[in-house]
């Protein structure tokens, strides 16, 4: 692996992920678990005004699964399920089709934008935001 898959700010990520643990009543929970690495990860959320107004996780992931959820969980709150899907569907767009890296308040997914060269390596980077989206979308069918 290269110097830039995983240099210190992804690593510094990975050791330093907030909100790990769980809701007491969640508004909805998921897992996801990767099938072509076992990483997996399950994500309360708890909304508000139509935001994420709390969030836990619990994960086993690689460095890479775990900067993920860091960048996520360190800027959920305040985000709208709009906000999510379409941070999942940038970093998605990032890794696989050479697309730019997110904007606004997930912004630091561009640290992960070398995992573009290594496919094997994108299910786990991609199990967070792909938690989340599932998550705010099955919160927009209960609520409807």
């Amino acid at each position: 692996m290269t110097d830039d898959l995983y240099n210190d700010k992804v690593i510094a990520l990975a050791g330093n992920i907030p909100r790990v643990g769980e809701l007491d009543a969640p508004d909805v929970m998921t897992r996801k678990t990767s099938k072509l690495c076992g990483s997996w990860l399950e994500i309360d959320l708890a909304f508000e005004g139509g935001a994420v107004s709390d969030c836990a996780l619990r994960l086993q992931a690689c460095a890479l699964g775990q900067a993920a959820a860091a960048i996520l969980t360190g800027n959920i709150i305040g985000a709208t399920p709009d906000e999510i899907v379409s941070a999942r569907d940038a970093l998605k767009a990032m890794l696989k089709d050479g697309g730019a890296p997110p904007e606004g308040r997930f912004a630091d997914l561009a640290l992960l934008q070398a995992v573009a060269e290594y496919p094997a390596r994108q299910d786990s980077t991609m199990l967070a935001f792909n938690a989340a989206a599932e998550a705010v979308e099955s919160a927009r069918v209960e609520a409807a």
